[in-house]
């Protein structure tokens, strides 16, 4: 391979880099109105009346929409469809959508909001998951607050903790987290004279924006065009309420019938936008005096927020991860998307399972310091290989680099050598080493597994360039350079010449979302699948052309067979000369995964990304200051497609990771984010992260991936936390089983 495994620059570097890039924002139209959004007051409230006469009045102003003036349905497409697009009787939680003000500029319009008057009667509120699910709490949804509940039950949990050792049970907490995107959500709807719409903007999944614009307008699918603009960041938080901002754009543009463009604040984007759930997890683990667990009992609780969203299947990855890359006979879990009067929570980096696994892999500690054992050894003595069954008895039987992770992580960390007993530290500064491991199950998995599939076509131009078309995004990932190397290296057409298609609903299949770490292994097996017959063809004009047959190998720009070349560009002309067809689709679906509900069991995911990460810190336990000295962040990927990108990818997630454990801190009054904005809801800047973060990358091929690949964007997130708060135990022998471990906590000890 020339291609797969070289570190390509980036396709979008140039334009991104030089400015040429245009963001939602950058999209300009000579007759454009302006939208904003009027929102609840509180928590939880009935609407008694809107009046909009006083805005309607103001000169400028276009139109005031309310749900009575959507024409299709006013359901966001999304798992349950709960989540109006306008609140209709009651609001649910602080800033739910109520009404549109359109008008020719923004000052027009928000000077519109302040003249709407909204009588209301306030209903009582809940905030905490815990008391939502109390017989006595307010009702959110349905008669126990709880929009979905999972199990799992394997082997005999009783049996298990009789046969322990050692029991020990602890409960941590997580809190939400911003993704903190550069660019807020944004987009722009304009109309065609044919009764057809248009909407660009800042989206991952371009097809659930598709499927919401449909069933806001009532009109058919095949009317309406949607293309992802250059977009600045997503993480997880433009998978699915990009669909509400394209509905409510799309439904100013189809009423006014001019183009609209709605941008939102960041304070708007903190209010009302998805965050990470926060999570409440209870852990019960048992062990023989060995270290070999026997038993581990797990309750999960997600605070899901007033509507659904994804949250069934955040709390479902959750779940299924909950006990770790640990082969544990015993195991028994059960877990909660709970409702709560604030703000829907949904995608983020890590889906569900940076919670579980801040709880598990900081328990895995607490165990081995009662059992005086290296934290290491205790975790070697458990870990998930080839032959051994997941939590959900997944027996693993191909592609598990966890041990080679784990072996290479700790080499270079030095660790074995830097780890000891946090009571012989002493001092006011005080360093120590912690460990974290994780798995990832890749793509959607069992409860996801009717989007599990992807579509690719395939041109080859007769100048030898080549247009890829994918239903995924690209969002600063790196993915179109990736497919475009996998597209580039099955063809033998240089990596120069093969372009990835701008996603367009209207010229592009539906491949599934941009997420769950699927795209290189689902669209890249789409592409390899159309490349294949596209590849074939050409070898045999390639061996006519040269009057030899045996193998065709490609290699820089060149075919050849048997000490014979043609170069390919003349070999495409000939595949042209002879009307050999140059285009091609290509589909790929994988078989299964399963998943009983009744009992938790079965092949939950088809693959899984192991991964291992130690940090080295010095805490000041009179400031509580955390400063992270030195990071390792190690994967078993399968293949790098690019080396540089998915070394950016790891970088990228532990600089994200050490966000969400010591300073991320969204703090609400009443269901109100106070923290909402950038001066009080810190992210790590340059001065806050390790100059040194060493990354490991393992190649242990998944036989079904392209060239061997799996999944990698989200891992790398996944067990930062857990590591940072192991090191910080080791450091100054006080345990935080929350985050983010602020300063306080470390200080005063929880």
């Amino acid at each position: 391979m020339e291609i797969v495994g070289s570190s390509k620059i980036r396709k979008d570097a140039f334009d991104k880099v030089t400015g040429r890039a245009k963001f939602v924002d950058d999209y300009k139209r000579d007759d454009i109105l302006y939208a904003v959004t009027f929102r609840s007051p509180r928590p939880h409230i009935k609407i008694i009346s809107i009046n909009t006469k006083e805005a309607e009045k103001i000169e400028g102003v276009v139109g005031v929409f309310t749900y009575k003036d959507i024409p299709g349905v006013n359901k966001v497409p999304i798992v349950f469809d709960d989540y109006p697009f306008l609140a209709e009787n009651t609001c649910k939680f602080y800033g739910q959508p109520i009404a549109l003000v359109v008008a020719v500029s923004k000052e027009i319009a928000r000077k519109a909001l302040k003249k709407i008057k909204l009588k209301y009667k306030e209903l009582p509120a809940v905030f905490d998951p815990l008391e939502a699910m109390k017989k006595d709490a307010p009702k959110i949804y349905g008669k126990d607050n709880v929009f979905r509940t999972y199990k799992i039950r394997k082997g005999d949990i009783n049996r298990g903790f009789k046969e322990a050792d050692v029991v020990i049970e602890r409960t941590y907490r997580t809190n939400y987290q911003v993704h903190s995107y550069l660019e807020t959500q944004g987009m722009l709807a304009e109309p065609s004279v044919d009764g057809s719409i248009t909407v660009y903007g800042s989206m991952q999944c371009p097809f659930y924006v598709l499927d919401a614009v449909s069933n806001i307008l009532g009109i058919p699918q095949s009317k309406i065009r949607v293309v992802q603009t250059t977009t600045g960041g997503a993480f997880g938080g433009k998978e699915d309420v990009p669909s509400i901002v394209a509905g409510h754009t799309a439904l100013c543009s189809f009423l006014t019938n001019r183009p609209v463009k709605l941008i939102y604040t960041r304070e708007e984007d903190f209010d009302s936008m998805s965050k990470r759930h926060p999570g409440w997890i209870n852990i019960k683990i048992g062990a023989k005096r060995n270290g070999k667990i026997t038993a581990i009992k797990v309750k999960y609780v997600l605070d899901a927020g007033a509507f659904a969203t994804l949250s069934p299947i955040v709390l479902w990855r959750g779940t299924v991860h909950s006990t770790g890359p640990y082969d544990i006979e015993n195991v028994w879990v059960d877990s909660f998307a709970v409702a709560t009067n604030k703000v829907p929570c949904g995608a983020f980096r890590g889906f569900g399972q940076p919670q579980a696994n801040f709880a598990n892999e900081s328990i895995i500690d607490e165990l081995a310091h009662e059992l005086k054992m290296s934290p290491l050894e205790l975790r070697r003595k458990n870990f998930l290989a080839t032959g051994k069954k997941t939590a959900t008895g997944h027996l693993i039987r191909v592609s598990c680099g966890l041990k080679k992770v784990v072996d290479e992580i700790t080499r270079v960390s030095n660790f074995e050598k830097k780890w000891k007993e946090p009571q012989n530290k002493k001092g006011r500064i005080r360093r120590g080493i912690g460990i974290a491991t994780s798995f990832y199950g890749v793509g959607l998995g069992a409860e996801g597994k009717f989007l599990e599939k992807a579509g690719a076509h395939v041109q080859i131009f007769k100048d030898g360039s080549v247009l890829v078309a994918v239903g995924n995004t690209e969002m600063g990932q790196g993915a179109f350079t990736v497919l475009t190397q996998i597209a580039a290296e099955i063809l033998g057409a240089p990596y120069e010449v093969v372009n990835i298609v701008e996603p367009d609903t209207t010229r592009i299949p539906d491949s599934g979302p941009t997420v769950a770490s699927r795209t290189t292994v689902m669209s890249g097996n789409a592409i390899i699948d159309a490349c294949k017959i596209l590849r074939k063809r050409i070898d045999e004009v390639v061996r006519d052309i040269l009057g030899v047959r045996g193998k065709v190998i490609s290699k820089n720009g060149y075919y050849y067979v048997s000490g014979k070349r043609i170069s390919y560009f003349d070999a495409v002309k000939e595949c042209y000369n002879k009307r050999i067809k140059m285009a091609e689709q290509g589909f790929y679906k994988v078989t299964g995964p399963t998943f009983d509900r009744k009992t938790g069991m079965g092949n939950a995911y088809f693959t899984y990304t192991y991964s291992c990460m130690v940090a080295e810190v010095e805490v000041d336990i009179e400031l509580g200051t955390v400063k992270i000295l030195r990071f390792y962040s190690g994967h078993d990927i399968g293949k790098a497609v690019n080396p540089v990108l998915a070394e950016g990818q790891i970088e990228g997630g532990a600089i994200q990771g050490i966000g969400y454990a010591l300073y991320e801190n969204v703090v609400l009054e009443e269901g109100r984010i106070i923290t909402n904005n950038f001066t009080d809801y810190i992210i790590p800047t340059v001065r806050d992260i390790p100059g040194d973060i060493k990354v490991v990358i393992v190649e242990e091929k998944y036989p079904e991936g392209p060239y061997g690949a799996k999944g990698l964007g989200e891992p790398p997130l996944i067990a930062v936390a857990p590591a940072i708060a192991n090191a910080i135990f080791n450091a100054a022998g006080k345990r935080i089983r929350s985050l983010p471990i602020l300063t306080e906590k470390i200080v005063f000890q929880e």
